[in-house]
């Protein structure tokens, strides 16, 4: 122990606790900011190559929905919407990535393919902007 004092002063432990508070300084931010979202109200919104294809409002009466999107030729993603969840059900990507995902529900979670260009992402619906400033305009299938 006395190997330590002689490499560790007194202001180290000081700074030392600061970054251990700093650490947790992000999870109140966001704590904060999700407690004025309405989670009640969801939107998935499907895109492909940056280019929004579809806005589904997810909620408990919605009930079950399946189809399929073709990113490009050859290229397949069957989405399934099971009231307020929605998940990438099959691809015929390599890595199936978003396959493994599954079943997304929350505001902020997405679900991703990579090789198809394909981001599926839940936000909160009309009237409750998130950080994104996107409104969440629903357009129903």
């Amino acid at each position: 122990m006395h190997w330590l004092k002689k490499y560790v002063r007194p202001l180290d432990y000081v700074i030392v606790v600061l970054l251990f508070i700093a650490c947790f300084i992000p999870l109140g931010i966001f704590s904060m900011t999700e407690a004025h979202v309405n989670t009640n109200q969801k939107v998935a919104v499907i895109s492909i190559n940056g280019h929004v294809k579809r806005r589904i409002k997810l909620d408990a009466h919605a009930g079950h929905q399946q189809f399929t999107l073709y990113p490009a030729k050859g290229q397949y993603n069957v989405i399934e919407v099971d009231g307020t969840r929605i998940r990438d059900k099959e691809d015929n990507s390599p890595d199936q990535i978003a396959v493994h995902t599954g079943w997304i529900s929350q505001i902020g979670q997405q679900s991703i393919c990579l090789p198809h260009k394909l981001l599926i992402e839940i936000k909160p619906a009309q009237g409750n902007k998130g950080n994104s400033g996107d409104d969440g305009g629903l357009v129903h299938l």
